[in-house]
């Protein structure tokens, strides 16, 4: 029985996060105030335990980043076959996605002010806060020099994610223009490269549950309960923020001049889905059914749009990897300019095509480039991942009800769309 719980626990990264984090917080709570050096070792150790977790994140980060950019936009370019319904899919996630990010950007930071907790620069990482720039605002001739880099290799280096973003998207949009004989092996090796970094990334997540120990070890010792009721608050806004947003969709599928019974009829076997499996990819086949009998066959989206929305469109990701960033520098206290939080939402948006299918990788994969781009240490994020199974909820929901939205205003009654069932 001992092994099979164990087992449960390690294949689900949530259970093993939230169980670490109790019993790391509940060992740090014990030890607060005890001045003995086996406890102060202990505090100590479990903290090195936790920063050499993080250290194998900043390891696989910045190539698997580049080899998903690259291959991201290597598939992208495949839309153009499509002709219109393809241009409308990639016109509507665009949409979304700023829209989400704007609405993110405006609301979570009021709304996350006065979370800090004493000590919380020092437990998260205080020394990476002295790299945050000045809270002035930047010139708009300072922020357009500063997108490209004069060395992209300097760019990943120093973990510049802004400009190593726009050069990796710059070569890879180039790189589709080749002849096709030289763009086969270009992009054999950046898909090489990703699998392999994602298999990396596979082996250092085994090692969660450890690395949040280490972590929440010193939360406990040093915060204590008052960090209870900053997570607490962080919660509410980022579960309020997302079911806010799916709301919505409704509307703008009603301005979209589409029936809001149908689509709301049509949504539904796919909500139910996501909410039981915290899946977008499981609730699939429910996406394609409600659609078939809520709009149709329509071959061009249920064999390609939706498909393509499962599988890249994460409307979730401006709100979850901004209120995240945002609630860990409320956190330490550190005060983020409007520059630094715009750098954030372009590096959220350009990265959310990008997820990839590992257990909490947009947290892996796009909060931490988020939160490198204001200069955030990224030792906060093995708390964000220790209470993510809560907000993984409600992102899952809003997913699949963006997907369905995309699925509803992509598809024109009457436009040519390819048949793909051949």
């Amino acid at each position: 029985m001992p092994t099979t719980i164990f087992s449960r626990l390690i294949h689900s990264p949530f259970a093993a996060g939230m169980l670490a984090l109790a019993v790391g917080f509940c060992v740090g709570l014990a030890l607060a105030g005890n001045t003995a050096p086996a406890a102060a070792g202990f505090v100590e150790w479990s903290g090195l335990a936790g920063q050499l977790w993080v250290n194998a994140l900043r390891m696989v980060l910045v190539p698997l980043v580049v080899a998903l950019l690259v291959t991201s936009v290597a598939g992208m370019d495949d839309l153009r076959v499509l002709g219109r319904l393809g241009a409308r899919t990639l016109g509507l996630f665009l949409a979304l996605l700023v829209g989400t990010a704007v609405l993110a950007v405006l609301v979570a930071p009021p709304l996350l002010s006065g979370v800090g907790v004493e000590g919380g620069k020092e437990l998260l990482g205080a020394h990476a806060l002295e790299e945050i720039p000045s809270t002035a605002l930047p010139t708009l001739r300072s922020f357009l020099l500063g997108l490209i880099p004069v060395s992209p290799l300097k760019a990943a280096v120093d973990g510049a994610m802004l400009p190593l973003i726009v050069f990796t998207l710059l070569f890879a949009w180039a790189a589709t223009r080749l002849p096709k004989e030289a763009q086969a092996p270009l992009f054999g090796f950046f898909r090489a490269v990703r699998d392999a970094m994602l298999v990396l990334m596979r082996g250092v997540l085994l090692f969660t549950p450890l690395g949040v120990f280490g972590l929440s070890v010193g939360l406990g010792a040093g915060p204590g309960l008052t960090l209870a009721g900053s997570v607490g608050r962080y919660l509410l806004v980022i579960c309020g923020l997302q079911l806010t947003v799916t709301a919505l969709l409704y509307p703008i599928v009603l301005f979209g001049g589409r029936s809001l019974r149908r689509f709301a009829r049509s949504s539904l076997p796919a909500q139910t889905v996501a909410l039981g499996t915290r899946s977008s990819l499981a609730s699939l086949p429910a996406l394609i059914e409600g659609y078939r009998k809520g709009y149709g066959e329509r071959p061009g989206v249920t064999g390609f749009v939706l498909p393509l929305c499962v599988s890249t469109f994460k409307l979730n990701t401006p709100i979850s990897d901004l209120v995240g960033p945002l609630f860990l520098a409320a956190l330490m206290g550190a005060t983020l300019s409007t520059g630094q939080i715009a750098a954030m939402a372009v590096v959220a948006v350009a990265m959310s095509f990008s997820n990839p299918g590992i257990p909490s990788g947009g947290l892996f994969v796009v909060t931490a480039p988020v939160m490198m781009a204001a200069g955030l240490p990224l030792e906060g994020i093995g708390l964000l991942v220790a209470v993510d199974a809560i907000p993984d909820l409600c992102a899952t929901l809003l997913n699949v009800t963006g997907d369905m939205a995309v699925g509803t205003l992509a598809d024109k009654e009457g436009d040519p769309t390819p048949d793909l069932r051949r």
